[in-house]
């Protein structure tokens, strides 16, 4: 049965044309995102019934996707296109010259309203931007089908009967005395299935527990044993910042995020500061641990030795922020000194003071 599904499959994969659209789908169950292609333009926002690791489902278009997997460019500090409300703090003559001399009453302006963020209606931050055909390649999948109001109709009743779906998986669970949290129940759209989505800190025999489902659902029946971090995900929640967890309305990957993270970035290593609710380090963590690493080679290493004036001292702190470094000398001395102060110096491999900030600082 399974060999004649991947045949079709294929058969339906070599009838497919070469030429297609990217999009990034979402699966709303499990809060899983998929690249797929199709045959003509779909804007965010839109219905599909697409292909996911546990079968067909429904999906939601969130943009195009044939921009992605562009590498990052060092030291890009600047939003996707010119930031409408970033103008205003030029000089004048500064946004004259951006908008190719145009007087000053045809500059763009705006007044956000109370607590409401400026880059959500910037159409610099984000340009609308048709999707673009390219070639597409035997690994990509297709979306199925575009979702119709009878799916969409069946998708809510299938919702409404996923609560009664938990409290009998519950009842059976405590039955067979396993040890095991169930997180959610889910129908599929697509295909005559129930996924069970658990937590367990041992491996499971739940061979029994399928049986009986079973014979109470009368379709197949999977369970699904995820972490602690993809329940998260697959619930969703506010995390500690006071917006949606990253995992569950940002990105779906979850990516090792480490203690050296949050050392690099000179984080409190306390635990409740830089555990998320699941427990777990903080995905934001990883987010910016890279930029960090990269200014962070404009700076002597924290512990290193700088001369300054007839004394030697200690690189205590640095501060990519305030681009500042804070030196600790003998007898407590501290000495904060800004970033442009010091320098690398190739012949004699060490980071040296500028010689015209030493002579103004000494003489004061």
């Amino acid at each position: 049965m399974k060999r004649e599904r991947t045949n079709a499959d294929s058969r339906i994969q070599k009838n497919r044309p070469s030429r297609g659209y990217i999009y990034l789908v979402k699966n709303p169950s499990s809060n899983e995102m998929s690249i797929c292609a199709w045959d003509s333009v779909l804007y965010p926002g839109t219905s599909v019934v697409a292909p996911t690791r546990y079968g067909l489902d429904l999906g939601v278009i969130v943009s195009a996707a044939d921009q992605l997997g562009k590498s990052y460019e060092p030291g890009c500090d600047r939003p996707r296109s010119a930031c409408f409300h970033a103008e205003s703090c030029l000089p004048k003559e500064e946004r004259e010259e951006v908008y190719s001399g145009e007087p000053e009453e045809s500059l763009p302006s705006y007044s956000p309203e109370k607590d409401e963020d400026p880059c959500e209606s910037c159409a610099g931050c984000n340009p609308p931007r048709e999707p673009e055909e390219v070639d597409i390649s035997g690994d990509v999948v297709w979306i199925d089908r575009l979702a119709t109001p009878s799916d969409m109709s069946r998708y809510q009743e299938q919702s409404e009967k996923e609560d009664e779906a938990m409290r009998i998986c519950r009842e059976k669970i405590a039955h067979h005395k396993l040890d095991m949290k169930l997180v959610t129940a889910h129908f599929l759209l697509g295909e005559p299935k129930i996924i069970f989505f658990f937590t367990a800190d041992v491996r499971v025999d739940f061979r029994e527990l399928v049986k009986d489902l079973v014979s109470v659902f009368r379709i197949r029946i999977e369970l699904r044993q995820i972490g602690v971090r993809d329940e998260s995900r697959v619930l969703g929640g506010l995390a500690v910042c006071g917006r949606d967890y990253c995992c569950h309305s940002v990105t779906d990957k979850l990516n090792p995020v480490s203690i050296k993270m949050a050392k690099e970035q000179n984080l409190s290593l306390n635990s409740m500061k830089i555990s998320g609710p699941c427990g777990r380090l903080l995905c934001c963590l990883s987010y910016e641990y890279d930029f960090y690493v990269e200014e962070k080679r404009n700076y002597p290493p924290e512990g290193s030795k700088l001369k300054v004036g007839y004394d030697l001292m200690k690189v205590h702190e640095v501060n990519i922020l305030s681009k500042r470094i804070m030196l600790s000398g003998s007898e407590g001395r501290m000495l904060t000194i800004p970033q442009n102060a010091v320098f690398f110096n190739i012949d004699t491999k060490r980071w040296e003071l500028d010689k015209e900030f030493a002579n103004e600082f000494l003489s004061n």
